[in-house]
């Protein structure tokens, strides 16, 4: 799940209408090519932090917020403490940005993502314990918005990576992924993800050929992502498969 998490928020940003401070365009801009200054992720974090502060009613900047803990917390957080503390005030953020929009999607996607990974870095216990909050984030995003591609990556990743005896269920997982893939065929950390389940499955050929379509992509909705993260995993299960049918 962490995996799937990395990339699927990510992409998200893409689906978000901003409308905000010329740092949160900014931010907009940079979250689909972070990968040609890495660094720059410090600086945008640190400059949305103080923006929060000043602007504390703003939505706009608290998702830029939130999606830029997540950034941070994945890319250049080097310990777990590190890590943990990005993903808690992304949640925070997110959980702000509720309270301020309750139908906003994105803040619900984003609370809900944030704090899932908040949990895994904590442990399977805890990450099993925040699953219900995790649930429900993905369920009101999807009803304030059936639309919004991302929502149905996170539902997938949940059905697919939780436990049969916690609620996982690879049918709806593979239903989720390829709902969001009708709502947005060129996200390839969903395919990536619906490869995942349909290997769980025993499905190997129904997966190469999504992996092999995630390699493939000539304009994925977030190049950064699909570069950094979605090539290189894609490659790495192939190499598990070998000639398994």
């Amino acid at each position: 799940m962490r995996a799937l998490l990395a990339g699927l928020a990510l992409v998200a940003a893409a689906a978000t209408a901003w409308a905000g401070s010329p740092l949160v365009n900014e931010f907009q801009a940079f979250s689909t090519r972070y990968n040609e200054n890495p660094k720059k992720i410090d600086e945008l974090k640190a400059g949305l932090e103080k923006a929060a502060e000043s602007q504390a009613t703003d939505v706009d900047t608290l998702l830029a917020l939130a999606q830029v803990c997540f950034m941070y917390g994945d890319v250049r957080a080097t310990t777990e403490d590190e890590k943990r503390a990005a993903y808690d005030r992304g949640r925070q953020a997110a959980k702000r940005a509720i309270e301020l929009a309750p139908r906003s999607a994105p803040a619900q996607f984003w609370y809900g993502t944030n704090t899932g990974r908040w949990g895994q870095t904590m442990g399977i216990m805890r990450s099993l314990f925040l699953l219900p909050t995790v649930k429900e984030a993905m369920q009101a995003a999807i009803a304030i918005d059936p639309a919004y591609a991302p929502a149905y990556a996170l539902g997938g990743s949940i059905y697919s990576e939780v436990p049969s005896y916690a609620g996982g269920d690879l049918d709806r997982s593979e239903a989720m992924f390829r709902k969001g893939l009708e709502l947005d065929p060129r996200y390839t950390n969903m395919r990536l993800g619906l490869a995942r389940t349909l290997l769980k499955k025993g499905r190997n050929a129904d997966a190469r050929r999504e992996l092999e379509a995630v390699l493939g992509e000539k304009a994925p909705s977030n190049p950064a992502d699909w570069a950094v993260k979605d090539v290189p995993q894609a490659k790495a299960i192939l190499a598990t498969l070998g000639d398994r049918s």
